[in-house]
């Protein structure tokens, strides 16, 4: 295998593929990167057995072949080579000879037949969707996904396919994120799979590469085809993401969102959080919690903690129920309201002891359980 490469584009290819591969690999062909060679490009692949991608780059490919080598000794000598012009040369034994303006490496490779192949998909459940709305709606939910390992079940984003409705649903048991969009959904490929958080990490990090995105998925496992725009990234045809899916059921979240709410206030998304992040400087570990107390057309939110003291904040609001009390973990009003980016959101309310609800016009619904006053 033989051919000429930008080192830019290689190195931005490198970049892409890296995160998989974790720092304690169980067998050292999974610390490699399968690089081949054909016609115009070459592809870049690496797994951790739950997750693996590919991308695609141009490169001017003199002979085709394929080889692996360890990707992040191979990244790091690729960013620093003096020249923009790369060749690389793999011999029959697997070494390979890098070689950029007065700079040769010779690095030990291993053959491509040790390399676990990503699984391809037929069409088994197909969805085309565009990659910045898909950006977003991950954004809404995501910060609302389990970290405890032994509710695994949580530990992911759910995507439900069903009933005219692309949702996206995220809970770690305390508080619920869910969006959704109208989509033309079939019933033969209506169907729903719970996305690993590392997936989700790794998908939001690469939608930024052109518009659209198509997601092929079954029980078991899923991808997503990543087109990217023909600019200078260098990437010319597509990333390719495959996933394991966590398997099981995913919990009925319909349940969990109020039918009924008895007040309902229009908030400035952006001057809320302002105020509830001032208020929430003076919490500590024992005394986590801000207080919201509605009066006429006014909030005012406080927290207080026997260490730091106390914050007092008020806000102008067009209310006129009754008096009411509720205190939240603030972070979790904190997290849905950094990642919105409507200007206008409402809050519903009941009584101190239920739950809050943030919504915005377009199909965004956050739950939070409150924290007992005492």
């Amino acid at each position: 295998m033989k051919f000429k490469i930008n080192r830019d584009h290689f190195a931005n290819g490198l970049a892409q593929v890296l995160n998989v591969v974790g720092s304690k690999a169980t067998m050292p062909i999974l610390s490699n990167v399968l690089i081949e060679a054909e016609k115009d490009q070459i592809s870049l692949s690496t797994t951790n057995l739950d997750l693996g991608i590919r991308c695609k780059i141009k490169a001017e490919v003199k002979e085709g072949g394929s080889v692996t080598l360890p990707v992040k000794r191979l990244a790091s000598i690729v960013r620093e080579l003096p020249n923009i012009d790369v060749t690389l040369d793999s011999a029959p034994n697997h070494q390979v000879k890098l070689s950029s303006g007065g700079s040769t490496f010779r690095i030990m490779g291993i053959g491509k037949e040790e390399f676990p192949p990503l699984p391809e998909f037929g069409d088994e459940k197909s969805y085309t969707i565009d990659q910045a709305e898909l950006a977003s709606m991950i954004k809404s939910v995501a910060y609302a996904q389990s970290q405890d390992e032994t509710r695994y079940i949580l530990n992911g984003v759910f995507f439900n396919f069903r009933d005219g409705r692309f949702s996206l649903v995220a809970t770690d048991g305390r508080r619920l994120a869910m969006t959704s969009k109208e989509m033309e959904i079939s019933p033969d490929s209506a169907g729903s799979i719970i996305l690993p958080a590392k997936t989700v990490a790794e998908l939001t990090r690469l939608l930024d590469k052109g518009e659209k995105l198509k997601i092929n998925f079954n029980d078991r496992r899923c991808a997503f085809q990543i087109a990217s725009n023909k600019d200078s990234s260098g990437l010319v045809d597509s990333i390719y993401l495959y996933s394991k899916v966590v398997e099981g059921n995913y919990p009925n979240y319909q349940q969990v969102i109020p039918k009924e709410t008895h007040q309902r206030i229009k908030l400035e998304r952006e001057l809320f959080l302002q105020c509830i992040h001032r208020a929430a400087l003076v919490c500590s570990e024992k005394a986590n919690s801000v207080k919201l107390k509605l009066t006429s057309n006014l909030i005012e939110i406080t927290a207080q903690s026997p260490d730091f003291g106390e914050a007092h904040e008020s806000m102008a609001i067009n209310y006129s129920g009754p008096d009411l009390q509720v205190a939240f973990n603030p972070a979790f009003v904190i997290d849905p309201l950094k990642a919105l980016t409507k200007d206008e959101i409402y809050f519903e309310l009941k009584d101190e002891i239920s739950p809050g609800v943030f919504k915005t016009l377009d199909n965004f619904v956050c739950v939070i359980m409150p924290v007992r006053l005492s």
